[in-house]
């Protein structure tokens, strides 16, 4: 267990205590619940960047990382679907979390066709990372009042993000479109 292997595992650890930070009855309940997501944002960019910069690169943090950020990602967007309780919230968190189980499985088939290389994260989706980041943090660290100027400027960095998710999307898509071709003739044959 490295440095950067026990951050993104921490990061993982902290998927409750953002889950618990969301219920809490406390008017300050949500700077808890955005101070945990900060938190988990901030070490996911420092296990990668320790990682390379450290030389501690594993196969291991290669497969942790994805799943810890997706569970951080995935569990505060399910939690505040109920708070912000529009339809435009809930189709962007159905994007967001359709994506991501998507481009996961799309990840997996591609290592057993023995090409994982071909759907590495490209530019396109660490922008879209950041994005959701700064989004989902904003509108956890402010109450669920689509009047507030805070919670728009959430809903712009939120609307930015799904745009980046489903350009990502096409983008890994595109770039694994001649395998899927490939496999899809094999099992017509």
């Amino acid at each position: 267990m490295n440095l950067p292997n026990f951050l993104t595992f921490l990061r993982i650890l902290l998927v409750p205590v953002l889950v618990l930070s969301l219920m809490l009855p406390w008017t300050w309940s949500h700077w808890a619940a955005a101070a945990v997501f900060g938190f988990a944002s901030i070490t996911d960019w420092l296990d990668g960047y320790l990682a390379r910069r450290l030389g501690k690169l594993t196969r291991f943090g290669a497969f942790l990382d994805p799943v810890a950020d997706k569970l951080i990602v995935v569990s505060a967007l399910v939690m505040m679907v109920g708070a912000h309780a529009n339809v435009w919230f809930s189709l962007a968190a159905v994007v967001i979390v359709g994506r991501e189980i998507m481009i996961s499985a799309l990840r997996e088939w591609m290592a057993e066709m023995q090409r994982r290389g071909l759907v590495a994260v490209s530019w396109v989706g660490k922008v879209k990372t950041t994005f959701q980041m700064i989004a989902i943090f904003v509108l956890l660290a402010n109450p669920a009042d689509p009047t507030r100027i805070w919670v728009q400027l959430g809903y712009g960095l939120l609307a930015i993000a799904v745009a980046l998710t489903l350009w990502s999307m096409v983008v890994y898509i595109r770039a694994a479109w001649p395998t899927l071709q490939e496999a899809y003739r094999e099992a017509s044959e």
